[in-house]
């Protein structure tokens, strides 16, 4: 006889529940539906940490400025997420609210890790609680604390890494392996502008085009989040496809 399939025998019904080989269903869901969101990358480079993602406009009748993927949370501190973004929006608040609470109690900008472990502890929260669902979204945090820079992924399960460059989201796998082959640590924020832009453009083909971009940086020397404008977008993009014409003999 063969094994029923989890579904059939109800092992993803609850949140509570693991299946016998040791699985939360749901939260497996969860990760899934990451996967499905628009694509976002964090890097961390010499001069400072940048964001790119992709907005995935597709509806030629939306206002693209009016779609938001890039987060500022404090002046050292951005994000951007993949997944359900109404939920990431809830988190994003939390984390907004947080680095506030801190600035006024100790007077003083909290540090990334702290914003990421108050995330974390209510993502996870939501893979053991009766009547609650995970939240079907992962978040990338970059700061600046000091002078590192520190780039954090989570995950719908309250799991959290450290990384120096990442990327979630649909094309995930295609620009990891672009990432693990390119990227090194002595890339200046405008090489990572380049390399996000041109990874996005590679996996994205036709689709590819400036108003789908969203991009922001904080620079070690000024500890500000700002985002790049549309002009600075188009001009690296321009410097690429000038850099990949063949040269005449």
């Amino acid at each position: 006889m063969e094994p029923m399939p989890h579904q059939l025998m109800g092992y993803d019904r609850a949140i509570t529940m693991f299946s016998p080989d040791g699985r939360l269903l749901q939260v497996e869901y969860a990760k899934k539906t990451v996967k499905q969101g628009s694509t976002a990358i964090g890097m961390v480079c010499t001069d400072g940490i940048l964001l790119v993602t992709d907005k995935r406009i597709v509806d030629s009748l939306v206002v693209p400025e009016s779609v938001e993927k890039i987060w500022q949370i404090d002046d050292h501190i951005g994000a951007t997420a993949s997944g359900i973004l109404s939920d990431a929006r809830v988190l994003i608040e939390r984390a907004q609210l947080k680095a506030q609470q801190h600035k006024v109690v100790y007077d003083s900008p909290i540090d990334t890790v702290s914003v990421v472990k108050d995330v974390c502890n209510l993502k996870q929260i939501c893979t053991q609680s009766g009547g609650l669902r995970p939240f079907g979204v992962s978040v990338l945090f970059a700061g600046i604390d000091g002078e590192k820079a520190s780039l954090f992924e989570t995950d719908p399960t309250g799991i959290f890494f450290e990384y120096r460059a990442s990327v979630i989201g649909e094309e995930e796998a295609e620009i990891e392996e672009i990432l693990h082959k390119e990227y090194n640590d002595s890339l200046t924020l405008d090489d990572g502008l380049r390399l996000c832009l041109n990874s996005l453009k590679k996996t994205l083909g036709e689709s590819f085009s400036a108003e789908r971009i969203d991009a922001a940086f904080i620079r070690k020397d000024e500890k500000k989040f700002r985002k790049f404008t549309k002009e600075t977008i188009l001009r690296v993009l321009e410097e690429g496809k000038r850099e990949q014409k063949p040269k005449k003999k």
